[in-house]
């Protein structure tokens, strides 16, 4: 399965790492592996929200480092 395959939710592993947890370490910890795996930090959900965004609106400051390192924009 690809990295960024979308599921029926719109969602693709990158943005289940930030919006199926409280931006903790082991959320971290995935986020830091998918990226470094290839995975998109820029495939939006259903809703034409970023990952970033996403980070950003839950106060998730590690993780928005994280996305903008990999180019999320």
């Amino acid at each position: 399965m690809s990295l960024n395959w979308v599921h029926s939710a719109h969602h693709t592993a990158v943005i289940e790492s930030i919006v199926l947890g409280n931006g903790g370490l082991r959320h971290q910890e995935t986020l830091r592996a998918l990226l470094a795996a290839g995975a998109s930090p820029n495939l939006k959900d259903r809703n034409g929200v970023t990952p970033l965004q996403l980070a950003q609106a839950r106060g998730y400051t590690e993780m928005v480092l994280m996305l903008k390192n990999a180019g999320a924009f």
